[in-house]
């Protein structure tokens, strides 16, 4: 192609509201261009790099036995209403009404259509396995979209649905879609970890993320040092620091702290390390009637180390509170334990509450806590002694830099990340809810074991920008960028012996089924070079006058210091090789940057 017949608009200076550095280059790339909060349209430039991204996902989709299909955008209420998920979901959901004023929703995943599509085709369990996938646009109403592309209301995402008949045929899909994964991410020449994953709204019992690695994600990746193991931060399991709990070697007392309601502030104020201290955080749970109003509430007391926070997700995988918890009102703690937040602690309680501490705590003693009375803490308190053993003790905090591994090898480390990718394993969550069933060899009904598969395309161009660029511009991987190759002729409609040149090097590097762009605009070339570095075109060929009397060009890489002179016979060859050189270094640089197996 040439730049005559493309559209490229690039600007100096990029949007006030532009925060992070892929939203700012995209914008000055002219990639895409803003049309409401967290919606854009996506300009030709920009277009180019999702066409390509979708490309390698059907090839790898494909290849693992997927089928594409097309479901659409707007969906009846009613399926959503069969899963419940029409008003649990929230306001992410966006319902509208037609004309007929019947209830509609603008897809945000389609489980619920895949759903009705497999209980009406697939009836017996010769029919199974089955993946359908398609690649379709998202609306997920975002109470603030930012970022550009990576927190956008309407999006574009890959989302594929296995259908097994058992729960070992559902983890053998459940696999080549990890493996499939492995192969678009390697393919793509990303920076990524595969890391075990909360399932959150979706449901399911297995789940994996795919997580670009970036200092602006706003995931924590937690992985260990040597070996493995990865995890998002939500569910990195967190082991006791502490062996066997110690005798008690204090007396307990009760010990003046006036002002002094943090963890911080009391353990220096008694001279104490940090990690002798408990911090106290006081959920609640609710009972409901058939009606759904409140008739009666259970407090919880959850312990974790003064050094150390609360992981939420965890806590709500606890028996009691898997339900849903909310955290208590001033009311409901001044009830229980009879004072204000800031001096609260599982001893001399007025009611009742179920006490939850974690790993490290339980083994802790000597230690430091709140002693419901305002300005003052308990210390040498010990378990056993001077309060009774915890109802429940579960890992409910988050782990730390330095943590010891899970798996017993090596200490964690933590690295931030963006999602790109996520794959679960249902089970029946959908089936039953729908009543989705097939025949299996007796004639019995069953339901389907499911798994769904999903893939933020648009999202994985504001990923990838944030793990490759520099001061000029976007650096995109040879497979992404939106041309492999630019031209850069100097004078091109000046000079006749340039012009030529660059004509029949376009010609030779397309025939070659090289993606080439030959920039034909009559640029100056600092303002040409500017450009295709802002764009982030991965191979630049200057062809000049001066260079040409001496049968020579000027290859450089995008990340290259300085330019490579070669002669003009060997320009094409050279352009090929370097392309295929880095397509084959990609999958290597993925696996090897992160330290560890880029997936599990």
């Amino acid at each position: 192609m040439k730049a005559t017949q493309f559209f490229l608009s690039t600007l100096k200076e990029a949007p006030a509201d532009a925060e992070i550095a892929s939203h700012r280059l995209m914008m000055r790339a002219g990639m895409i261009k803003r049309l409401g909060a967290g919606i854009y349209n996506y300009m030709p430039m920009g277009l180019r790099v999702i066409r390509k991204v979708e490309g390698i996902i059907r090839e790898e989709m494909d290849r693992a036995g997927a089928i594409e299909l097309l479901m659409p955008v707007v969906q009846p209420a009613e399926l959503w209403q069969e899963t419940g998920r029409f008003s649990k979901m929230g306001p992410e959901l966006l319902r509208v009404k037609d004309r007929h004023e019947r209830d509609f929703v603008i897809q945000p995943t389609s489980e619920e259509v895949i759903t009705d599509i497999a209980r009406q085709e697939l009836r017996s369990y010769k029919q199974l396995p089955k993946n359908f996938y398609h690649i379709q646009t998202k609306f997920r109403d975002e109470r603030r979209p930012r970022f550009g592309l990576m927190r956008g209301r309407e999006f574009t995402m890959k989302d594929a649905y296995s259908f097994d008949r058992d729960k070992a045929g559902a983890e053998r899909s459940y696999q080549a879609m990890c493996r499939a994964y492995t192969a678009i991410f390697d393919r793509l020449g990303l920076v990524y970890r595969a890391v075990a994953a909360d399932s959150g709204a979706i449901g399911g019992d297995l789940s994996q993320e795919y997580q670009v690695i970036a200092d602006t994600g706003e995931d924590a990746i937690v992985y260990s040092t040597a070996s493995d193991y990865a995890a998002n931060i939500e569910l990195a399991e967190a082991v006791s620091l502490l062996g066997a709990r110690a005798a008690p070697a204090q007396a307990f007392a009760k010990t003046p702290t006036p002002g002094r309601s943090t963890c911080e502030d009391v353990a220096a104020l008694l001279g104490l390390a940090l990690q002798r201290t408990v911090k106290s955080l006081v959920l609640a749970t609710d009972t409901l009637d058939a009606s759904g109003n409140i008739t009666g509430s259970t407090v919880w007391l959850l312990l974790v180390r003064g050094d150390h926070a609360l992981n939420e997700v965890k806590a709500g995988k606890i028996d009691g509170l898997k339900g849903g918890f909310r955290f208590a009102t001033v009311a409901e703690i001044e009830s229980h334990f009879g004072c204000k937040p800031g001096y609260l602690g599982p001893i001399g309680l007025r009611q009742p509450v179920r006490v939850v501490a974690d790993r490290t705590v339980a083994a802790m003693s000597d230690f430091v806590c709140g002693a419901n009375d305002e300005g003052f803490h308990f210390t040498g308190v010990n378990w056993g002694r001077d309060l009774p053993e915890p109802d429940v003790v579960a890992d409910i905090r988050n782990v730390l830099e330095g943590d010891p591994s899970p798996d017993g090898r090596g200490q964690l480390a933590i690295q931030r990340g963006i999602e790109v990718g996520h794959v679960f394993y249902l089970g029946t969550k959908y089936s039953a809810a729908m009543k989705a069933q097939f025949l299996d060899e007796t004639g019995k009904p069953q339901f389907f074991e499911m798994g769904c598969y999903g893939i933020g395309v648009t999202r994985l161009l504001g990923a990838a920008i944030e793990q490759n660029h520099d001061e000029r511009g976007i650096v995109w991987p040879v497979a992404m960028a939106p041309f492999e190759v630019v031209l850069c002729p100097i004078g091109y409609e000046r000079t006749p012996a340039v012009k030529a040149a660059a004509d029949a090097l376009y010609d030779q590097l397309r025939q070659a089924g090289v993606d080439v762009i030959l920039d034909d605009r009559g640029e100056r070339p600092g303002a040409m070079f500017a450009d295709w570095e802002l764009v982030g075109v991965p191979l630049r060929v200057v062809l000049s006058d001066r260079g040409l009397k001496e049968g020579q060009v000027e290859l450089q890489g995008r990340r290259d210091a300085s330019a490579s002179v070669l002669a003009l016979a060997d320009a094409g060859a050279q352009v090929q090789s370097r392309l295929a050189q880095a397509r084959a270094a990609a999958p290597v640089a993925a696996a090897a940057a992160v330290g560890a197996p880029a997936a599990g």
